[in-house]
């Protein structure tokens, strides 16, 4: 009887050091930096220069349309019209995801 509650303790204490490595965040160092820097933690995205701000947009005027000048990589130099949520101002440094996708030009009010 007394063997019996020895091994079921032994067992549970066994559970309980098993359940605590799960908790333990495990750090690989032997990958190189690249690897961890390019895994699925972030996307690689391209910078872009706030250059002028168009105007308010989204049903409850909640994103503002901004136009962007593209910092690095394949469009280099690229202006795109692009749609921000939050607070934003020029000079301010966009990173995107993708650079071909536009945003559609703001309606503006007819003039009389």
């Amino acid at each position: 009887m007394a063997e019996k509650k020895k091994a079921k303790a032994d067992t549970k204490a066994e559970r309980k050091e098993k359940r605590k490595q799960k908790k333990e965040i495990h750090i690989d160092s032997s990958k190189s930096e690249k690897e961890v820097t390019g895994g699925g933690l972030f996307t690689h995205a391209f910078p872009a220069r706030v250059e002028e701000l168009v105007g308010r947009t989204g049903m409850r005027g909640e994103a503002t349309q901004v136009r962007c000048k593209i910092l690095e990589g394949r469009d280099l130099g690229k202006v795109l019209r692009r749609n921000v949520k939050g607070p934003i101002r020029i000079g301010d440094i966009l990173m995107l995801r993708e650079t071909e996708i536009e945003a559609r030009k703001l309606a503006q009010g007819k003039k009389r």
